[in-house]
């Protein structure tokens, strides 16, 4: 992981355009080719990035940029949609590069286990016909919640949150790009599961095909929540 505070603007094309004017900021250059644009606020939210999988090629400056002061450019594509981001940096403060080694993944607290666990036993849930093929699928990255198959025997990766936020929809993609690579799951598909899912998160995760199932923790433990049902 490669950490620069630089001051520095950006600015993003693609689907969408932003811009980010002239500060100093952090910006993070993970090895999974991802970048991410911090300021001092915003808790662990990033101000802009570019999700894998993409490429990071440094530029010349323009001389109408060279000089207004930009001593370097970067410029990080996504290989599938052709968004970039591309950063103007006029100072750098700070760099440094770090190896992390192999993360462990994160540890789910116990309702987030509980609901992998019992989705794994009910994955009928998901569709009929739906079988699973494992828990914790492995990838390079960290494991993915369930590998199921659905009825027509075609692959589906599950990630299982209690909250589903658009880190979550994020930490799937990833999954999902990884887990297509191999040809006996290509093509995979994605469910995005959890006990409430945020509007952003929904509306990301339909943006990139990615099917939302909302949980209820209550009725999969046999438990009655009281909640007004149809049926």
């Amino acid at each position: 992981m490669r950490l620069v505070i630089a001051r520095c603007s950006v600015d993003y094309t693609g689907r969408l355009n932003a811009h980010l004017p002239l500060a100093t900021r952090l910006l993070v250059h993970k090895g999974d080719g991802s970048l991410l644009v911090h300021s001092d606020g915003g808790s662990y939210k990033p101000l802009n990035w570019m999700s894998p999988p993409c490429s990071l090629s440094p530029e010349e400056p323009g001389e109408e940029e060279a000089s207004a002061g930009v001593v370097e450019v970067w410029r990080v594509t996504h290989k599938k949609t052709g968004d970039a981001l591309r950063v103007q940096i006029y100072e750098i403060l700070h760099d440094s590069n770090h190896d992390l080694g192999i993360d462990p993944g994160l540890q789910k607290d116990g309702v987030e286990a509980d609901l992998q666990r019992l989705l794994a036993e009910q994955v009928e849930l998901v569709g009929e016909g739906t079988t699973l093929v494992r828990r914790e699928y492995p990838t390079a990255i960290g494991p993915v919640d369930l590998l199921v198959r659905d009825a027509e025997g075609a692959a589906i990766a599950i990630e299982v949150k209690r909250r589903g936020d658009i880190d979550g929809v994020e930490q799937l993609t990833r999954y999902l790009e990884l887990l297509g690579r191999d040809p006996h799951l290509a093509p995979i598909t994605g469910i995005f599961a959890a006990q409430e899912i945020k509007p952003q998160a929904r509306v990301l995760a339909e943006d990139r095909g990615i099917r939302c199932l909302v949980l209820d923790y209550d009725d999969m433990k046999g438990i009655d929540s009281g909640a007004p049902r149809l049926f």
